[in-house]
C-alpha cells in the first residue's frame, strides 16, 4: 500500500496532479472546504489564471550552472521564496495537515503561517515550526478574545504576526452551502454516505477525532453552524482604528493581509505596519473582485520601498513564483497547492508539493537566465505585442 502510494506520488508532475489525487482520497463536503472558493468562483480561476497569462521574457547565455532560490523575510533566510498561506480547518480536508505542514515547512525550511482558525492549536503549531512559523490573526469583534489570542501569540514564542483585513462580512461559498457543511461537522446520511466511499479518510478521520477551531475551543463549544463560528471570526466593525491598537499593542512584525488597492497599502506604511500581503483571500471572500496578479505592480509601485510586500491566491507553480517577484512581490505564500499535498499522499504528498515548486522555481530561473531571486524583475515582463488592425 505505501509503495503504491509512493509510486503514485512520483507520477504527479505538478499541483493539478495533486489536486486529482486528492479529490480521489477525499468526501466532496471536505475537498470542497479547502478547493472552493466564493459563490460562482470566478475570481479563485481569475487568480490562476491572472498568473499563467503573465509571460516572461528569457535572458540566454547566461551561466546558470549555480542556481541559488534562498530568500530572506524579516531578517531571517529561508530555503526558498514561499512559504505556507493560513488555512483554516485543514483537519478537516485531511486529518493531522496541520502539524504534518507546520513540520514539513521547518525541515524544509520555509515559513508556516498558522491560522487563528487551524484545527490545532497556535501553541502546538508553534513548537511544531519551530522558529519559522507565524500567527495570522482574526480579529474578533470581543476585544478580550483578540487580546487573549495576541498574548498566546506572545507566549508561543511567534515573532510575526498576520492580521487579516479582508474578513467584514461572510463570504458566501456555494458549495459549502450545496453541502450543509456545518461546525461541529454533522454525520447526516449523505456525508456517510460520502465517508464510506472514502474509507482510508474515514478511518484516518477517526483515529484523530472530529476537528474544530481549536484556538476557539472554549467559546464554541455550544456552536452548531458556520454562522455561529464566523460572529467571532468575522468583525464588521474592524477598522483603520482597530490596527491602530493592535500595532501599538504588538511588539513584533506586523503584517496586514488582504490588501488590494495601492492607497490602503500606503497607509498600512504610514501606520507603522512591516509589510502586507496582497491577497483576495484565495477567491473565497468575494466573486467579483481582482486577481492578487492584477493589483500586484501598483501596489508595489506605491510601497515597496517603504514595506515588505508579500503575494498570495492563484500560485500553482514554481513560475508563477517568479512571475509574482517580477510583479513587485519581495516573498510569496502558498496554501492550497501545499493542502492539496497532503489530501493526495500525507506528509509525503506535501513533501512532493514542495519537491514540484521548488523543481519548478530552479528550472525556470535557469530558463529565464537568472541565477537568483535577486535576478528577475521587471525587466523580464513581456511587453503586450500590439494586435494587427482588423
Amino acid at each position: 500500500m505505501v509503495d503504491l502510494m509512493v509510486r503514485s506520488l512520483a507520477r504527479a508532475a505538478c499541483i493539478d496532479d495533486l489536486r486529482e489525487m486528492a479529490r480521489r482520497r477525499i468526501p466532496r463536503f471536505a475537498f470542497d472546504l479547502v478547493d472552493g472558493g466564493a459563490e460562482n468562483e470566478r475570481n479563485l480561476r481569475r487568480n490562476v489564471e491572472a498568473f499563467q497569462e503573465i509571460a516572461l521574457t528569457p535572458r540566454y547565455m547566461v551561466d546558470v550552472s549555480s542556481i541559488d532560490t534562498q530568500a530572506t523575510l524579516f531578517g531571517k533566510t529561508y530555503a526558498a521564496p514561499f512559504g505556507m498561506a493560513p488555512i483554516g480547518m485543514l483537519n478537516a480536508f485531511w486529518p493531522g495537515a496541520d502539524l504534518m505542514l507546520a513540520r514539513l515547512c521547518k525541515r524544509e525550511n520555509i515559513p508556516y503561517v498558522a491560522s487563528s482558525a487551524a484545527s490545532t492549536t497556535l501553541e502546538e503549531l508553534a513548537e511544531a515550526a519551530d522558529g519559522n512559523g507565524m500567527f495570522q490573526l482574526y480579529v474578533s469583534g470581543d476585544d478580550s478574545v483578540t487580546e487573549g489570542l495576541i498574548s498566546r501569540a506572545e507566549a508561543a514564542g511567534y515573532e510575526v504576526m498576520m492580521v487579516t483585513a479582508d474578513v467584514p462580512a461572510a463570504g458566501k461559498r456555494d458549495r459549502d452551502i450545496r453541502n450543509q457543511l456545518a461546525v461541529p461537522f454533522r454525520f447526516t446520511p449523505e456525508v456517510i454516505a460520502q465517508c464510506a466511499m472514502k474509507p482510508l479518510w474515514a478511518l484516518t478521520s477517526l483515529r484523530h477525532g472530529t476537528p474544530n477551531v481549536a484556538n476557539y475551543a472554549n467559546l464554541l463549544q455550544s456552536a452548531t453552524s458556520y454562522a455561529e463560528v464566523q460572529k467571532t471570526l468575522i468583525t464588521p466593525g474592524f477598522s483603520w482604528d482597530s490596527l491602530a491598537k493592535i500595532r501599538a499593542r504588538w511588539r513584533g512584525k506586523l503584517l496586514v493581509k488582504g490588501i488590494l488597492h495601492p492607497q490602503d497599502a500606503v497607509k498600512c506604511a504610514e501606520m507603522g505596519c512591516d509589510g502586507i500581503v496582497v491577497s483576495n483571500h484565495g477567491g473565497r471572500q468575494v466573486d467579483f473582485g481582482p486577481a492578487t496578479a492584477e493589483v500586484l505592480p501598483g501596489i508595489a509601485g506605491a510601497v515597496s520601498d517603504k514595506l515588505t510586500v508579500i503575494v498570495d491566491s492563484g500560485i500553482r507553480r514554481g513560475a508563477d513564483v517568479l512571475r509574482a517577484h517580477a510583479l513587485g512581490a519581495d516573498f510569496a505564500l502558498v496554501g492550497r497547492a501545499l493542502a492539496f499535498g497532503v489530501g493526495a499522499g500525507g506528509a509525503a504528498g506535501a513533501d512532493r508539493a514542495i519537491a514540484l515548486l521548488k523543481l519548478e522555481l530552479v528550472r525556470a530561473l535557469g530558463q529565464l537566465g537568472a541565477r537568483d531571486m535577486a535576478g528577475v524583475g521587471s525587466d523580464h515582463l513581456t511587453a503586450a505585442m500590439p494586435r494587427p488592425p482588423l
